[in-house]
């Protein structure tokens, strides 16, 4: 009986440790991760929509950000690779073998009263390189590539 217990307890503080790492951006989305947009909140999750011809629209629960591509200053893309830590600790120490890459958007822009704004996006694994190509033509600028490795991933070389 003791035993169970301690089973229990243990399940349930690796889930309550391990939650925060189990979110993820789903593959064909993207989620707010910050920036100077007040309307939406960080974290929050929505559509990225390339499919206008002048603007990318960015539409989550809170609101929507709309970038004419034509105020596009900068575009920097970039990873972060971690281990499966959670996965490891609840299901199997295989998982620490294999990494869960985020991808990062970060788009400088003026808004229509001229003012400088940021958003950093990140964006589900399905949609990374739709995403840079569409939004590198469209607003004429050059993607800045925080390394080497990103820059080998958004040309699909990982």
């Amino acid at each position: 009986m003791q035993t169970t217990k301690n089973v229990t307890a243990f399940v349930l503080i690796a889930l309550f440790v391990a939650a925060p790492f189990a979110e993820a951006v789903d593959a064909k989305k993207a989620q707010y991760v910050g920036g100077t947009v007040a309307s939406i909140t960080e974290g929050a999750d929505g559509v990225l929509d390339t499919k206008a011809e002048d603007k990318l629209t960015f539409t989550a629960k809170g609101g929507s950000i709309e970038i004419p591509y034509a105020a596009i200053e900068s575009l920097e893309y970039g990873q972060k690779a971690g281990r499966r830590i959670a996965v490891a600790v609840l299901i199997s120490p295989l998982a620490l073998f294999s990494k869960k890459r985020k991808h990062y958007l970060t788009i400088e822009y003026k808004d229509a009263q001229d003012k400088k704004q940021a958003v950093v996006l990140e964006l589900g694994k399905d949609i990374v390189r739709a995403t840079l190509t569409v939004v590198a033509t469209r607003s004429g600028k050059e993607i800045e590539y925080q390394d080497e490795e990103a820059r080998k991933a958004s040309k699909g070389g990982n």
